[in-house]
């Protein structure tokens, strides 16, 4: 079949097909009726000359040739609606565009939260969808899921541009009636203390991997599922937390908590954004960045290309 004859909307259904294995739930996200999938996968398979999806038991699964195709079109598809996205007028006054990013409840907490307060007059229209990082994410980047990722670099991925936001001090946190914190902190009382920590994946985080470097383990009493909820463990307590330099200072006053240096170095964490190569002439993802770095007040490098 020639390209001029091929409806290119049928990529976009060939895409959600493949991912949902179903014409139902297909359907249902991209709004059209059950019927209209259905269409749509006859077309498909005329236009192919193969069945795209067959029945297995309760279950669609995708053919092998099907399974071929579907990296080469995710990517047609994606490159089309950069090349969409590029080529048209954003207005941030006027947009109703929804911009989804990945980040933790910390980078929340210290950037989205001040960075959305300064937009709420610039962009009125405009929705963010925040959404806390999952193993999956390098997934749903490479799918066009994903419109932004903000992590630290080592978690990104090798195959798109990333952007330095800012760069993180750790410190060392604790109540400010903790005996300990009075005095220079050494290392042996560091390690000697009860400690509370953070566990969001398997992965660990940024502090986890240096820690585990230095090769002698804290002691561990409290884990907790999110960054911002370790402030709220501290006082009253002689525990101590390695936290985030800009989310300690943010809760350290309402929680009388005080910070101090650690007894070692540990070295700056980079936070940085990511995106899809296909989206790096988007004008209203480029203006989101625009708005998130000067909002950070960090030193924010050049873009980084993929590789």
């Amino acid at each position: 079949m020639r390209l001029d004859q091929f409806d290119l909307n049928l990529l976009i259904a060939f895409d959600v097909l493949i991912q949902e294995r179903g014409v139902t739930r297909a359907a249902e996200r991209l709004n059209l009726t059950q019927s209209a999938m259905s269409a749509a996968l006859k077309r498909l398979r005329e236009a192919f000359s193969d069945d795209i999806l067959v029945q297995h038991g309760k279950r669609m699964v995708p053919t092998p040739g099907a399974l071929s195709l579907a990296p080469h079109v995710a990517a047609a598809v994606l490159n089309l609606r950069g090349i969409l996205a590029s080529g048209m007028h954003f207005d941030p006054a006027q947009s109703r565009r929804r911009f989804r990013i990945v980040a933790s409840d910390y980078i929340t907490t210290v950037l989205l939260g001040p960075a959305l307060r300064s937009l709420q007059a610039q962009a009125p229209g405009v929705q963010i969808e925040i959404t806390l990082p999952r193993s999956d994410i390098l997934e749903r980047l490479d799918d066009g899921d994903i419109d932004l990722i903000i992590s630290p670099e080592k978690y990104l991925s090798p195959d798109h541009p990333r952007e330095l936001v800012f760069e993180e001090r750790h410190v060392v946190v604790g109540c400010a009636n903790n005996p300990v914190l009075h005095k220079p902190l050494d290392a042996d009382t560091f390690y000697d203390s009860g400690h509370i920590v953070v566990s969001v994946s398997r992965d660990g985080t940024f502090i986890d991997d240096v820690m585990r470097d230095h090769g002698r383990q804290r002691r561990i009493e409290i884990i907790c599922a999110a960054f911002t909820q370790v402030p709220w463990m501290l006082p009253g307590t002689t525990r101590l937390a390695l936290m985030h330099e800009r989310l300690a200072r943010e809760l350290a006053p309402q929680l009388s908590l005080i910070l101090c240096e650690p007894p070692f170095a540990l070295p700056l964490m980079r936070e940085m954004m990511q995106f899809h190569s296909a989206r790096a002439a988007d004008r209203g993802l480029t203006w989101l960045r625009e708005r998130l770095i000067a909002t950070s007040g960090g030193d924010a490098g050049q873009i980084v290309g993929a590789g």
